[in-house]
């Protein structure tokens, strides 16, 4: 099993370090916006900074891209001193959440406005724009202008004319938040493909949970300016580090306890928001007797019409909702203690079973392996 703490911190030493943030700082008057960030990125890697809004992810990004000076601390790049420098003198480029198109211009003036501006040569210029449209499928739509496009057309040229540039470094600020659920998945794929064939490093800021999983080799959890966890988004999801950390990425169940057995292959915690003791087939780092949390998500939970012939990891309750999500159904299960539990039932187990209904007791339990105990 994985230790969660080997992936808890943002600093990877790696020898194919591309991106190195040392101790950074961000103060606007009486706000500290970041607070002493270290963070290491690879060579082509895809690395996403997630949080919720005013975490300090932005304003991070911001610094590397050079539009927000840095407090203290110093920002690396391929091994260059980039603190000081100017924006039009970093290889970095930044596609911001609005694409910024101009409304008076077409696809490949866009595209093109960033090589006209450092002089390079008309016919560079056409071979370059045309390449990078060609790489985002939109050469066909060269002529058009911004508003002829649809939002996920938009953002292709918005992308195309980061790249165009050749950037050693790819900054992106909410790339998909103007798009729609459905194109927003379609083209979070179809990026991931684009930035693998260009093979540049690339540094995203999301609030969604889902797009940083789907689009990023590693990604880093972010709140109050600080950078609470880092690792790749399995490590992350399957063994969160704090009780923060376990509620942001994904649905989950919190459970608050004591442990009340400790052993060096697995612990018991005792719950009064469960009738039976938690037993997690692993040791803790906790003492005897400490307040802790469990965390189970709703995938690892079976709902139950029969009562589990086991002496732990279940509970008892009425089914207070169910919400039918296509390929599973989502069940709210309110404990005797009053505490909601949320599992998420694939289909076909329902189809092959008498699948409870609303209002309908009910059992629920998990694996002593799919818990995942943090201090509190």
């Amino acid at each position: 099993m994985l230790d969660n703490r080997s992936v808890a911190s943002p600093w990877s030493g790696d020898a194919d370090e591309f991106v190195r943030i040392e101790e950074v700082v961000k103060i606007y008057g009486d706000t500290v916006a970041v607070q002493s960030v270290s963070l290491s990125v690879r060579r082509h890697e895809v690395f996403a900074l997630l949080g919720s809004s005013g975490c300090g992810k932005s304003t991070l990004l911001r610094m590397l891209a050079g539009f927000e000076e840095v407090t203290s601390g110093r920002i690396y790049l391929d091994n260059e001193d980039i603190t000081s420098l100017p924006p039009y003198r970093r290889p970095v480029n930044m596609m911001f959440q609005s694409y910024a198109l101009f409304p008076h211009m077409t696809v490949e003036a866009n595209v093109a406005f960033g090589l006209k501006q450092e002089g390079v040569p008309r016919n560079e210029i056409h071979e370059r724009v045309f390449e990078a449209l060609d790489l985002v499928q939109m050469a066909g739509f060269a002529r058009r202008k911004p508003h002829q496009l649809s939002g996920g057309q938009q953002q292709r040229v918005a992308l195309a004319r980061s790249l165009v540039k050749r950037p050693k470094l790819l900054l992106l600020d909410e790339p998909m938040s103007a798009l729609d659920k459905q194109i927003r998945q379609k083209t979070q794929l179809e990026l991931i493909k684009i930035l693998d064939q260009v093979g540049v490093t690339c540094i995203m800021v999301t609030h969604d949970q889902e797009e940083a999983m789907t689009m990023a080799h590693r990604l880093a959890v972010m709140t109050e300016g600080q950078i609470i966890q880092c690792g790749t988004p399995q490590a992350v999801y399957a063994f969160p580090n704090s009780r923060f950390v376990a509620g942001f990425i994904g649905s989950t169940n919190l459970f608050t306890g004591t442990i009340v057995v400790d052993e060096s292959d697995h612990v018991s915690i005792e719950s009064p928001e469960l009738t039976r003791p938690l037993y997690v087939s692993h040791g803790v780092s906790e003492p005897l007797g400490m307040e802790v949390h469990v965390s189970i998500r709703p995938e690892n939970i079976r709902v139950l019409r029969e009562q589990p012939d086991a002496e732990f990891n279940w509970g008892h309750g009425m089914v207070s909702h169910v919400a039918w999500m296509g390929s599973y159904a989502r069940y709210q299960v309110r404990l005797d203690s009053g505490q909601l539990m949320e599992a998420s039932v694939p289909s076909l187990m329902l189809a092959q079973a008498d699948a409870p209904g609303l209002d309908e007791e009910v059992f629920v339990s998990w694996s002593d392996d799919s818990a995942t105990v943090l201090p509190s």
